[in-house]
């Protein structure tokens, strides 16, 4: 057709690519080829943008394209100083299982005008969205670039998403490309040092071949960790202390109420018998005060990504990767909006009584959602927000109507029942209850008494996930006395917290600012794969002897690697990025400034590490070859193998020599005279020894 244009879209995920086809195509199967990779076809159709006819050619990447590394001489864990990967030269590049959807992209982009980015529409997917830029503008200069904004997978936001096209956010993209390289530096750095240091000392008896164990670092999963800890740590240091309370119960025609010591409890023994045996001697009970109130239990806030994991694993016992996975499903399906997002507010935009009327014919919720959009019933009330805003995507809520699927697991169902009944209990009235408190004085004591009833449960009827409980309780005057039927001294033993479960480590990680909505349930897997942590049928965690040991390590320091203090600033720092308000070189050169600081200190007090980890392990056997392992000062750069360094370091029957760290697959070595007692490298640079730089030892 004459003016035709071609346009080149490309979604995140193959299933995305599916789905918006046949959406934008208005057929269910849209016409399809093989790309160069197999798992990513082509769609074709016409389609018109605001006018203007488009020959859409429709593909997709799988996740991110390029990854981002080290130089080549720089990968190899004994290439260099760990301390020398905070200024290493990285680059980011397309690996070679993704090579294939690269010449995908390149062959379409030389024959297209346009490219259109149709990736999840969150800063990681605006890093991919530049990954694919820049595959493409390397092929065909004169690409118009445009980005499609998009939140749910149906009708009306596929074809709103179209026809309102922007530019691609570049912020968003140098935020993620901070983080990435920041988590490199700091993640590869610390993992060697605290591998090569420790594996080959200890008996660790986590992996059956320790020769290939990593001991890993990252900067999000170790304060994660911490948590785990410090929580274990609390509960062993717990020391249970015995208290003493007073209580009262009165039986009357109407029933029983039970009233509690005002003063709660107290551990001074003597202190509560005087006082239960003035109440003994003198047991009449006066009502003082009865207040009667209307209680009001508000709805839940709309649902963001981190409620979703914490009420999935508190009703479910869901992991939070497990729920992600269940929930990208549901959205790449079109059954709910996108799951990753901080928001828990709607826009004023947003029509809501169209999401509850497409609820109106299911067999358990659809009565209630009549209900609502009833205005005689007086039920709806517009959602109060929770004051998060990531901008980008709305609460998770449900796009499209489903009695079940057929190949749904009882996980999916679960999941879609939860965003349904959640979405339609906040847009409710909240729960209202009359709740009675009466207070009474035995002997100068207070006892206090209450009991609720619900008068309305209006959003309770809905979320069924949540209770209201209360019991009623006679009806008392003020001035009124009678004897209590029970008046009892009880002994208490105070009580050590819980482990954390996965609702409260993921609370502790939100607050704290550990993570993204996207990327807290990776980190959380990470301990459980390290065998840092533990996690019971209860889904609480605990810490084993490994994650423990380098906690302990890290704290006996004195350095705090393993609090969130470090990360929450960093987190804030590339929100900061996001938003405009610092640039990425500025965020990278501080956080890498104070992270190298940080390992520099690390590693001189590497013995409290060491020290941790005899608490719990046998020293091992093997011989390590840590004189020539574990870095130490560079020398030169070695001629035998022109890989790795020479660095000076000391053995442990206390001679010096010059190794180099390639050891054992390079064994080039020079040993100083036995004779020597201190030896250091200087700065001052040989002038007999070539080629390249070489530092005379003092």
């Amino acid at each position: 057709m004459s003016g035709t244009i071609s346009v080149l879209n490309v979604a995140e995920k193959p299933s995305v690519a599916k789905s918006v086809s046949s959406i934008l195509s208005r057929g269910p199967n849209p016409h399809s080829r093989e790309g160069r990779s197999r798992y990513n076809r082509i769609f074709e159709f016409n389609y018109s943008i605001r006018g203007q006819p488009c020959h859409m050619i429709f593909t997709s990447v799988t996740g991110h394209l390029m990854e981002i590394e080290f130089e080549e001489r720089f990968r190899k864990w004994h290439s260099c100083d760990p301390v020398d990967l905070y200024q290493a030269p990285v680059c980011k590049y397309v690996p070679e299982e993704k090579n294939d959807i690269k010449r995908t992209l390149e062959e379409e982009a030389r024959k297209c005008q346009w490219l259109v980015l149709w990736l999840d529409c969150d800063r990681e997917g605006e890093n991919i969205a530049f990954e694919v830029i820049d595959v493409c503008r390397a092929v065909n200069h004169h690409l118009v670039i445009r980005r499609a904004r998009f939140s749910a997978l149906i009708d009306r936001e596929i074809h709103h998403a179209a026809q309102n096209l922007v530019e691609p956010n570049q912020l968003f993209a140098d935020a993620v490309d901070a983080r990435q390289e920041i988590d490199l530096r700091i993640g590869a750095s610390f993992t060697r040092f605290q591998t090569m240091l420790l594996r080959d000392k200890f008996n660790i008896d986590f992996s059956a071949d320790d020769k290939n164990l990593v001991l890993s670092y990252g900067p999000c999963q170790f304060p994660t960790l911490g948590f785990v800890v410090e929580r274990y740590w609390e509960i062993n240091s717990h020391e249970p202390e015995e208290f003493w309370t007073i209580n009262c119960s009165h039986k009357s025609d109407e029933g029983m109420a039970t009233f509690n010591w005002m003063r709660g409890h107290l551990f001074d023994y003597t202190c509560v018998v005087i006082i239960y045996e003035m109440c003994v001697q003198e047991p009449t009970a006066t009502v003082k005060n009865v207040r009667r109130a209307e209680k009001l239990k508000y709805p839940p806030y709309p649902l963001s990504t981190i409620e979703l994991e914490k009420r999935a694993s508190r009703y479910f016992h869901m992991s939070s990767e497990h729920t992600m996975k269940v929930a990208e499903d549901l959205y790449q399906a079109g059954f709910i909006s996108y799951p990753r997002t901080e928001t828990d507010c709607f826009s004023s935009r947003t029509d809501l009584h169209i999401i509850v009327q497409e609820q109106q014919r299911h067999p358990d919720w659809g009565s209630y959602a009549q209900r609502l959009l009833d205005p005689g019933a007086g039920l709806w009330r517009n959602p109060s927000g929770g004051g998060h805003d990531d901008k980008a995507h709305p609460p998770i809520h449900p796009t499209k109507f489903s009695a079940g699927e057929p190949r749904w697991s009882q996980d999916h169902c679960r999941l879609y029942e939860l965003v349904v009944r959640h979405f339609l209990a906040c847009v409710s009235q909240p729960a209202v209850g009359a709740e009675t408190t009466v207070e009474i004085d035995i002997a100068g004591e207070l006892f206090s008494a209450s009991g609720r009833v619900i008068l309305t449960r209006n959003y309770l009827d809905v979320y069924h996930f949540e209770s209201w409980g209360g019991s009623m309780i006679p009806s008392y005057v003020v001035g009124q006395q009678f004897i209590p039927t029970t008046l009892t001294l009880d002994s208490g033993v105070t009580r050590p917290p819980q482990l954390l479960s996965e609702a409260d480590l993921l609370t502790c990680m939100d607050k704290a600012g550990i993570g993204t909505d996207a990327t807290m349930h990776d980190h959380i897997k990470k301990l459980l794969d390290r065998f840092y942590a533990t996690k019971d049928q209860n889904t609480r965690f605990c810490p084993t002897s490994l994650g423990e040991a380098l906690v302990m390590g890290y704290d006996n320091m004195g350095y705090e690697l393993w609090k969130p203090n470090l990360r929450s600033m960093m987190e804030f720092d590339m929100k900061e990025v996001s938003v405009g308000n610092k640039s990425k070189h500025e965020v990278l050169t501080t956080c890498l400034q104070q992270m190298k600081a940080c390992f520099l200190d690390a590693r001189l007090n590497k013995t409290k590490l060491l020290e941790a980890m005899e608490v719990f392990f046998e020293r091992s056997n093997r011989s390590t070859g840590d004189e020539h392992h574990t870095a130490g000062e560079a020398v030169r750069s070695c001629g035998l193998c022109q890989e790795a360094d020479m660095v000076l370091r000391q053995s442990r029957d206390g001679n010096f020599m010059v190794g180099c760290l390639g050891f054992p697959q390079c064994r080039n070595a020079v040993w100083l005279p036995g004779s020597i007692l201190e030896a250091a490298v200087t700065r001052n640079i040989c002038g007999s020894c070539s080629p390249g730089l070489t530092f005379t030892v003092s």
